[in-house]
């Protein structure tokens, strides 16, 4: 099946509408799907619910989103770099639920595997357990976290075929791979396009049974959070 796209604003048509919740892999500017990011701004769709790590950094990644108010929460784990989800949170024009990073990733591994809550000992005794339930197991207290699903996982691969394999690199893999589990509608942002059968089966981290369709982007910008060098 032939799951490519010409265009990231064709690969999001008829998809996309208000109110919903959309999940996007990457870690700060590190593996996000750059062209998809700003078709979803092209779309003007808004009240959107966004599940990601953090929101990129202003006016690049997910921080477009916010400079458009086209975001109305953030489920995330880390503010980041941006500024404007900052002044946005504090002043209360954005809703922002706070996770434990690695519970965020098991939230999504666990909605795209159809478990519906499980239990984890993080963030007990903190706010982050007020109001959720605790259990004890051999001895010891867990807090209950329900799972993610979205409506639409976004997500950036370096390699990909056209049934939808996704291959990542390296540290790019991030949270990619679970949120295209998560998604019940994923779009898949590949950098390198090859025919099915080209891949081999052994090195696939996404199946293409978790993505719906496939956007070719041979040249993202790949911006660079933070640049430290030493003096010469």
């Amino acid at each position: 099946m032939n799951k490519l796209y010409p265009s990231a604003d064709a690969a999001l048509a008829g998809v996309i509408r208000d109110n919903q919740t959309i999940a996007v892999g990457g870690f700060g500017l590190c593996g996000i799907p750059e062209a998809l990011i700003d078709a979803v701004v092209k779309t003007g769709k808004n009240n959107l619910t966004a599940i990601s790590n953090n929101a990129g950094v202003d006016n690049f990644g997910l921080g477009k989103l916010l400079a458009t108010r086209q975001v109305k929460k953030m489920i995330s784990s880390y503010v980041g770099e941006n500024a404007e989800f900052e002044r946005q949170f504090l002043t209360g024009e954005l809703e922002v639920e706070f996770t434990p990073q690695g519970t965020l990733a098991e939230k999504l591994r666990a909605g795209g595997a159809g478990i519906p809550a499980f239990f984890t000992v993080t963030g007990l005794g903190t706010v982050v357990a007020e109001g959720k339930e605790v259990r004890e197991f051999d001895g010891r207290k867990y807090i209950l976290e329900r799972s993610l699903t979205a409506d639409i996982g976004l997500v950036k691969a370096w390699k990909g075929d056209k049934a939808g394999n996704l291959i990542y690199r390296m540290t790019a893999r991030n949270f990619n791979p679970v949120v295209a589990m998560a998604g019940r509608i994923t779009v898949a942002e590949v950098e390198n396009l090859v025919e099915v059968g080209e891949l081999d089966p052994d090195q696939v981290h996404t199946p293409g049974i978790f993505v719906q369709r496939i956007v070719y982007n041979p040249h993202p910008e790949k911006r660079i959070e933070q640049r430290t060098t030493r003096k010469g």
